[in-house]
């Protein structure tokens, strides 16, 4: 009992309600996203090229209030932010049961793309307000292992919920980002440096708009830049790999069904104890080991034509996320004036919303044009490249960061 009244002590009380929100949504999203892919190929009656350009749109239209979404969040707050995206992203989930024309299909992508992307920058600056530096990876881990409870049980759930009716898996959904958004309202305190009294630190009481300068951010785009390959394996796992599985697998929804539930459990068996295993360790010495574990996960994805040859792969993907997620998002959160964290967060999450938004339509190029082999071959050869100047560059910049950081 000592133990754990210590483990929930050791942490801020927003951060467990941002941990028992993100597992709640997370169930209802793990049970839609893996099929929504075969769900659009099934009602436009067998196209390929339409669904990847729905998926793609959402992440697309994302991005651009992505790149504002974080200031936004450092001059008004992280709580209105966060309500607000979950409010969109409730309503795109209604709006999936009545939805039967393409265009409607389109609209809630794009209504669902711009709901994430105000939440991310937010949800990740208010973690950075609250938690000292030396903590961050292991919280960020956390978060990791809450996401990964929705992908161990959602899965299993849409695999019978699609079969016995999809409207009901959005409905239950709507439900759940009704739930959070209480949660936030009622129980989350506002974390932002002008209204917790940081300003009488030397910060404005309102933030200005972050001015963007190319020569002052370069390290940061660059590190942006260099996390498109990553974001682009992750794309394909919920738009085209569902369709590379249909042609090597006969039950490929269970298949598929069965190996992110094994990828979510692993993560919340080992994602804590990793974390705290690999705080210490350098930053690029852990992301660029990453990246070519993840250059070995294309290939098996790419490849394995038997279901233990894609356990073999998905367990290689999940140690590989378990160690890039946490130490990249530290990195960001190290590099990040307290008056910018929502802005730089928002300008790294531009990477996830491009690869995600450009992932499935180029995947669905590549798979139409040379199959799925020829895919994630293209995607191992992109990682080992972006990984190897990814190391450099953290190598040489962020140490520096945390040098200065730690000379305050």
């Amino acid at each position: 009992m000592n133990k754990i009244m210590n483990m929930f002590g050791r942490y801020d009380s927003g951060i467990w309600i941002r941990v028992l929100g993100s597992a709640l949504t997370t169930i209802t999203g793990f049970m839609i996203r893996p099929f929504l892919v075969l769900y659009l190929f099934d009602r436009m009656e067998g196209s390929i090229i339409l669904p990847m350009i729905i998926v793609g749109l959402q992440p697309l239209c994302g991005l651009i209030v992505n790149w504002f979404g974080g200031g936004w969040s450092d001059r008004y707050g992280r709580k209105p932010l966060i309500l607000s995206a979950l409010l969109l992203q409730m309503l795109c989930m209604v709006g999936y049961v009545f939805a039967d024309e393409v265009w409607h299909y389109a609209v809630i992508s794009i209504v669902n793309g711009i709901g994430f992307a105000l939440y991310m920058p937010a949800a990740n600056a208010q973690i950075t307000d609250v938690v000292p530096e030396e903590q961050r990876a292991e919280v960020f881990a956390l978060m990791h292992t809450a996401f990964n409870v929705g992908a161990a049980v959602g899965p299993v759930l849409g695999l019978v919920m699609f079969g016995w009716n999809p409207s009901a898996v959005f409905l239950i959904s709507a439900v759940s980002f009704i739930v959070y958004g209480l949660l936030v309202w009622f129980k989350l305190p506002e974390s932002a440096p002008f209204k917790t009294g940081v300003a009488a630190a030397g910060l404005p009481r309102k933030q200005e708009k972050t001015r963007f300068s190319w020569a002052s951010h370069k390290l940061l785009l660059m590190i942006t830049l260099l996390s498109l390959p990553v974001g682009l394996l992750y794309a394909q796992v919920e738009s085209t790999f569902p369709l590379h599985l249909q042609t090597n697998f006969e039950n490929f929804r269970t298949v598929l069904a069965s190996i992110l539930t094994f990828n979510g459990i692993i993560v919340i068996a080992l994602q804590i104890w990793i974390a705290r295993r690999t705080e210490e360790m350098p930053s690029h010495t852990v992301i660029g080991g990453s990246y070519i574990l993840f250059a070995i996960v294309s290939i098996g994805y790419g490849y394995s034509s038997i279901v233990i040859a894609l356990f073999v792969t998905e367990f290689i993907f999940t140690i590989g996320e378990m160690i890039y997620g946490p130490h990249i998002q530290k990195v960001v959160s190290l590099m990040a004036p307290a008056d910018q964290r929502g802005f730089y967060f928002s300008v790294y999450g531009t990477s996830q919303m491009l690869s995600r938004g450009l992932g499935p339509i180029l995947g669905g190029l590549l798979l139409n044009w040379g199959g799925g082999e020829a895919l994630f071959t293209v995607l191992a050869v992109l990682m080992l490249v972006a990984g190897h100047f990814m190391y450099r560059a953290i190598r040489k910049s962020v140490t520096h960061t945390e040098q200065v950081l730690g000379g305050r």
